[in-house]
């Protein structure tokens, strides 16, 4: 005889499922999807939440910025402090630890009402679930990580791709919905975990197709195949002869610079032209766009200028002896200036290496000096969906033109953003000026993130706005999870009113 089971997903069997946890004491969080259900004194699955005595707690601390006043002294820091010195002039309240409007309904979990040089204001703040996000890294190097649209992957798996590079620095798209949801669930978890590492500041190791092995980290140098990069390019090759033609004249008679993209050749260049260099009859490899302006004198890759290249004499086609001479100085150099070369044409037109010139070595040197310090740039990317603005406002699109025409200031984390044009929130937000550990994830999977919406309260009030949930700042000294932080002085401040 066949067993009939009951189904689990009847109103009979949840409400028999529910009782079994008020019995047993668990509590089901509803902050995200996933629905954990959560014995007492344990945690959820992002860690985030627990169960304390019966009751789901948000476990981090709730993170307002306290700005230094005019005696440059921040009030409330101190062990002692017991939030009667909160005041609107000096603390801003962030979205760090606030807690989520999921299951979307919910208002924004804290929307705080301070006064502003005598107008009354309100910041609305959130943790913003995104499963649509993703971090655009700028790496500083010439040199080669991989081909475009290359996968980048850890641990195997494909967490973004190489996108186009730009100037002195590669670009690489990590995350997005498709890496988090659209593959496999080792996948996702992995892109997931990758994003957070590197959205709080952390160090990762990425593996690109058909390319390099580079260690990324926000404000850190790369570390591209064991080798930390030290220098971000002064420009192009033809923008380097640009700068320093007039210093290199009189001294040389023919400068290359070498560069993947544009090589560039000093007596062609129209720098040279307009010091009246003699032409020198040097001609590089590579496809000639205007002159002294040369493409793909050399594959990609490590070697100078970012190309494949180790020995910068490879790049020379011809010299012509109708033009050239006996005794011709050539400087060879890369974009760096790390890499440079003195030869002078022996008799038969043959460059011979010789010592540099203390003039020439003080202009590779300069070359040097102008390079910037080669860092990793990590901008988290999300877009504010539907339902964390209907957090803010029960009419979503009023929210959407009110940041539109700037009247709702947008930050992260106390950080300003860059809200994109177009339809929608979709913002970027460099981590480095976010506290530390501002980020957090749910299994789902999704990055947590905070996010604050801060406009006068009268403007609040005509959009729709949860009105019956603003509370005053002061109302948080009664907030246990309540931390300080300094405010970093290099971010605007927020509660400034905007213009519109």
């Amino acid at each position: 005889m066949t067993e009939t089971r009951q189904s689990t997903d009847t109103p009979e069997a949840e409400a028999l499922a529910h009782a079994r946890d008020r019995d047993a004491g668990i509590v089901t969080c509803d902050a995200c999807p996933v629905l954990c259900r959560i014995r007492p004194g344990r945690t959820g699955a992002c860690d985030r939440y627990g169960n304390i005595e019966g009751r789901l707690t948000r476990l981090d601390p709730f993170v307002i910025a306290a700005r230094a006043g005019k005696d440059g002294v921040i009030p409330f820091l101190g062990a002692d402090w017991d939030g009667s010195l909160l005041s609107g002039a000096t603390a801003f309240v962030t979205g760090i630890g606030a807690g989520t409007t999921y299951p979307d309904y919910k208002p924004a979990p804290f929307i705080v009402a301070s006064e502003i040089d005598g107008v009354d204001m309100v910041t609305v703040v959130t943790e913003g679930i995104f499963s649509y996000c993703g971090l655009k890294l700028k790496i500083d190097t010439d040199r080669f990580l991989g081909p475009e649209c290359a996968p980048v992957r850890v641990r195997g798996e494909q967490v973004g791709h190489v996108t186009t590079a730009e100037y002195g620095s590669q670009m690489l798209s990590l995350g997005g919905v498709r890496h988090l949801t659209g593959g496999s669930k080792k996948e996702g978890q992995v892109t997931c975990e990758t994003l957070l590492t590197l959205a709080n500041k952390g160090a990762v190791e990425l593996a690109i197709d058909g390319g390099a092995r580079v260690v990324v980290q926000a404000g850190a140098a790369p570390i591209i195949d064991g080798v930390r990069e030290e220098r971000m390019r002064v420009g192009c090759g033809s923008a380097t002869i640009g700068i320093f033609a007039r210093q290199w004249f009189g001294h040389a008679d023919e400068v290359i610079v070498v560069d993947d993209h544009i090589t560039g050749v000093l007596t062609e260049h129209q720098a040279g032209r307009f010091l009246d260099m003699r032409p020198s009859g040097i001609r590089v490899r590579g496809r000639r766009s205007t002159p002294g302006r040369y493409f793909q004198v050399a594959n990609p890759g490590t070697g100078w200028g970012g190309t494949d290249i180790t020995d910068p004499l490879e790049i020379i086609e011809r010299i012509d002896p109708k033009i050239a001479w006996p005794g011709l100085r050539l400087l060879m150099v890369s974009t760096t200036g790390e890499h440079a070369g003195w030869y002078v044409l022996d008799e038969t037109l043959t460059p011979r290496p010789a010592p540099i010139p203390p003039e020439i070595a003080a202009v590779v040197e300069r070359i040097g000096e102008n390079c910037e310090p080669a860092l990793v740039s990590v901008l988290f990317m999300a877009g504010a969906g539907g339902s964390l603005r209907a957090g803010v406002t029960d009419n979503p699109v009023r929210l959407t033109r009110s940041v539109r025409r700037e009247a709702t200031r947008v930050t992260s984390g106390g950080a300003p953003v860059f809200v994109w044009p177009g339809g929608g929130i979709t913002y970027m937000v460099d981590v480095r000026a976010m506290p530390d550990g501002s980020f957090g994830s749910v299994p789902t999977p999704a990055l947590v993130a905070p996010i604050e919406f801060t406009l006068p309260l009268a403007d609040y009030a005509a959009m729709g706005g949860h009105m019956d949930r603003v509370r005053p700042l002061a109302s948080l000294r009664t907030e246990a999870r309540l931390k300080a932080i300094p405010w970093d002085a290099a971010n605007p401040w927020p509660l400034e009113r905007s213009p519109a």
